[in-house]
């Protein structure tokens, strides 16, 4: 299934039922009063998160999505029936914003999940409530009011613990491949991946993180070119970030440590705090290089950087050092405090692999 991951939808809450206006009529009781009873709530449109979905796809076949509206007052003082509510199901991971007022609703986050995104129309009154010593007949009632009418756009973050991030055909698909269960497309071209996708990588015991990969992002990215920067905020909830490296690239004329310039460049454009997350380097392809000529050009990139963070060095056809890899990051995510944990059982900082 294509991946899709924005979506416009309009939520209507259901109207409030009208009051009524009647009188008891009974025999040998001429004059029994009003008995008009009041209308019912119309029902309230929720958002509820559900980890079975992981895109939007269907909103884009149904884009009404409308709540009952409340039954209206009856004779004999009966009150209307309560519109029920209507509960939307979404990804875990969905941004929710108001398209008319550019407002920010929220997010949904946990499994279950509810989010009010439209509130429903109140019950008018019956006359009932409008008799009084000098009104014995009242015939006037209330209408229900209107429910919420709201134009909503929804945007799914992926949800992931690890996130690749590379220029195109730097080897990310064949890296979550390797690392994951994921089967993402690979091929010797750039621009194979079109959309994220997700993988879980296993370390055994119950001990397992999320990798992403999305799309690869060229220079000129934030004025168009490419796939643009529309996939980078799949990265914005991540704990680290991969920044891969094709160490050999097919084009002598590429120079790798210009490519890692002119993406950060872009990561700046795009704004946001992804600029000053955690990036560990990953230098693929590996196994093209014999182990002179690749100990000559992993020293010329980091020198050229002035690289100080972390650096690994792997093949996703051999293998080699996959299995340091994921071990370094699986202890780097457990090293970040559990918020269920007391403060005095929470660490004091992340996991650095340079100290190990």
């Amino acid at each position: 299934m294509k991946f899709v991951d924005e979506a416009i939808i309009k939520v209507e809450a259901g109207d409030g039922g009208n009051g009524c206006v009647s009188f008891r009529r009974e025999k040998y009781i001429p004059k029994g009063g009003p008995d008009g009873g009041d209308g019912g709530d119309g029902g309230h449109v929720f958002l509820v998160g559900d980890e079975g979905l992981n895109t939007l796809v269907d909103f884009r076949h149904k884009r009404l999505h409308r709540a009952e509206r409340g039954q209206n007052g009856m004779s004999r003082q009966m009150y209307g029936r309560k519109g029920a509510s209507l509960y939307v199901r979404v990804p875990v991971g969905t941004r929710i914003r108001d398209l008319d007022t550019g407002e920010s609703i929220g997010e949904i986050l946990v499994e279950g999940q509810e989010m009010l995104v439209a509130r429903g129309g109140k019950h008018g009154l019956g006359n009932i409530h409008f008799k009084s010593s000098t009104n014995r007949a009242p015939r006037q009632a209330t209408s229900g009011t209107p429910g919420e009418k709201r134009n909503l756009g929804l945007e799914l973050i992926v949800l992931a613990d690890v996130g690749l991030l590379g220029m195109p055909n730097a080897g990310k698909s064949s890296l979550i491949a390797k690392l994951s269960h994921a089967r993402p497309k690979v091929a010797d071209y750039p621009f194979t991946t079109l959309y994220p996708n997700l993988g879980v990588v296993d370390m055994g015991q119950g001990r397992s993180f999320v990798i992403a990969d999305i799309p690869g992002v060229i220079a000129g990215a934030a004025e168009g070119a490419g796939l643009g920067l529309q996939f980078l905020k799949h990265l914005s909830r991540t704990r680290l970030v991969l920044h891969l490296v094709d160490i050999a690239p097919m084009d002598e004329c590429v120079n790798p440590a210009e490519e890692v310039r002119q993406l950060a460049a872009e990561i700046e454009k795009y704004g946001g705090d992804l600029a000053e997350r955690e990036r560990w380097l990953v230098l693929t392809k590996k196994d093209l290089l014999l182990d002179e000529e690749f100990a000559e050009k992993k020293q010329a990139l980091l020198a050229d950087l002035d690289w100080k963070g972390v650096v690994f060095s792997v093949s996703s056809v051999t293998g080699e050092a996959m299995d340091d890899l994921a071990q370094a990051l699986m202890r780097h995510i457990e090293s970040f405090a559990d918020p269920e944990q007391e403060e005095g059982e929470r660490e004091e900082a992340p996991y650095d692999p340079t100290q190990s």
